[in-house]
């Protein structure tokens, strides 16, 4: 990928930059792109990078903007509400299209495109980043040794606090309810319940059912009909959740109205500050998964890898690389679309077939 070989929408946003500044270091020279001129420019001069301001609102304007790339990878969330538009101006630009959601709806939405991907011979491939790049290897990883498998386990740890898009989007997802895979299709299940403790590569931690993208990722990878999405919680939340979880419905009821959604959603955007470098260096993630069949044969693998935000800053150019070489067409998820390795790639991606000896004597 040579020039402005593909874009990065929301450039100047918490993620976009990370994306942006990986990009830069690794050789490339992206079109920076997104809504807010002011911020867009001042980051395009501090990078000395091409840039334009479009909104995605702007069809004309944003079809004449990806006339300049090959490929855009969106970084501007919450997805919910800024995918549609992007992926419907790809589309019709004949650009493939990457994004770095882990929002449930998202998947569904892209995943329906695949027909009319390939027919344009464009990639559709979203969640390149943390998640749903290393739980979406992992499910396969486990999946392809477990041949015949009907049930699909996935808990993921993340030891760091969130970004302010991160925290708007895991608020949105939670009001639009929890959710597991049964027989092939999206089943509710009540919030706070079912909490179960799961043995991780470095210690043990309660987990909790959340609808992460991987309902969706994991389905199309592996063909599972069942599966469950779990997150690590602290001990006394998890202490807690049998007196709390009644009260849960009531009050995500009263959330989900338009002014404390509002007011909340604002809140999270000023408030919430993502991690700084230092602890981006440090911080690790945590991946369980097991895929077994009715016949009791199973299979379990664990990874860690490093914090979130460096992870996909990485992982979503390593994407765009790989597609590059292959081109693609399609729906993808990024296992689909790179491989179960795929993961090992991206820096201080462990995988572990067994328990770590720290693990099996209980030291962390």
């Amino acid at each position: 990928m040579s020039g402005s070989g593909f874009m990065v929408y929301g450039a100047y946003g918490y993620t976009g930059q990370l994306i942006a500044r990986q990009a830069l270091a690794r050789g490339h020279r992206p079109l920076l792109a997104g809504r807010d001129g002011v911020r867009l420019e001042a980051l395009a001069r501090e990078l000395d990078l091409p840039c334009v301001r479009v909104s995605l609102d702007e069809r004309s304007a944003l079809l004449q903007a990806l006339g300049r790339v090959s490929a855009v990878c969106h970084a501007a969330g919450p997805f919910v509400h800024t995918s549609e538009p992007l992926v419907a101006a790809c589309l019709e630009a004949r650009v493939s299209y990457f994004d770095i959601t882990g929002e449930l709806p998202v998947f569904a939405s892209i995943f329906r495109r695949h027909a009319e991907a390939e027919r344009r011979g464009v990639a559709l491939i979203p969640g390149v980043g943390f998640d749903v790049v290393p739980s979406d290897c992992l499910a396969s990883f486990v999946a392809e040794r477990t041949p015949g498998a009907t049930e699909l386990e996935l808990a993921l740890a993340v030891l760091g606090r969130p970004s302010a898009g991160t925290a708007q989007a895991s608020f949105e997802g939670v009001l639009r309810g929890n959710f597991v895979r049964r027989n092939g299709e999206l089943l509710p299940i009540p919030f706070g319940q079912s909490a179960r403790q799961v043995q991780f590569s470095d210690r043990r931690r309660w987990v909790l059912p959340i609808p992460w993208g991987d309902l969706e990722t994991a389905f199309h990878s592996t063909g599972i009909p069942n599966i469950t999405t779990s997150l690590a919680i602290p001990t006394a939340l998890a202490r807690g959740l049998s007196f709390a979880a009644p009260g849960l419905p009531p009050l995500l009821k009263l959330l989900a109205r338009p002014w404390p959604r509002r007011q909340l959603l604002s809140l999270l955007a000023s408030r919430v500050v993502g991690p700084d470098e230092r602890e981006r260096s440090e911080g690790r993630a945590y991946l369980w998964a097991r895929a077994s069949t009715r016949d009791g044969r199973s299979t379990e693998a664990w990874l860690e890898t490093r914090d979130g935000y460096a992870f996909t800053a990485e992982s979503a150019v390593l994407a765009l690389e790989a597609w590059a070489r292959t081109r693609a067409a399609g729906a993808l998820t990024p296992a689909r679309a790179f491989g179960t390795d795929f993961v090992l790639n991206v820096s201080g991606s462990v995988r572990h077939e067994q328990l770590p000896f720290a693990a099996l004597t209980g030291h962390s």
